[in-house]
């Protein structure tokens, strides 16, 4: 919870941080290869997607790990989530096979989130700082 009272739904940022990284991975190579010519490099930028792998993992396992804990009891979108951050992990070793990495990626990261969420969701939690 933050100081304005405002509670912050980790697996919502989860799921728009995986989008975004779906959106870098697969979308950005078409729409902006002119961006080279105006020296900017973000496409298969080594620094760019090992952030953004970082910023899917700590946020992703935050919110695993907090409606794991606080709520739902279930290792399932954990085990989802894992299997997507391998897939993803691949994609960054083997160039060659990138999008084939990709989308299973995506989809098992994104659905850990949404599995996660819909369980935090269906919990009902005594606690008023979990109030659903």
């Amino acid at each position: 919870m933050d100081n304005n009272g405002l509670k912050v739904n980790w697996d919502v940022m989860g799921i728009t941080a995986s989008v975004l990284c779906a959106i870098h991975c697969a979308l950005l190579p078409v729409i902006v290869t002119t961006l080279p010519v105006f020296g900017i490099n973000i496409i298969h930028n080594t620094r760019f997607e090992w952030g953004m792998i970082a910023l899917a993992f700590f946020v992703g396992s935050f919110a695993l790990i907090h409606g794991y804990i606080k709520h739902h009891r279930s290792l399932m979108p954990v085990w989802v989530f894992t299997f997507g951050f391998v897939f993803l992990l691949l994609k960054q070793f083997f160039h060659a096979f990138e999008y084939w990495f990709l989308a299973p990626a995506v989809i098992l990261v994104v659905s850990a989130h949404f599995y996660n969420f819909r369980l935090c969701r269906q919990t009902k939690c005594e606690s008023s700082h979990h109030k659903h």
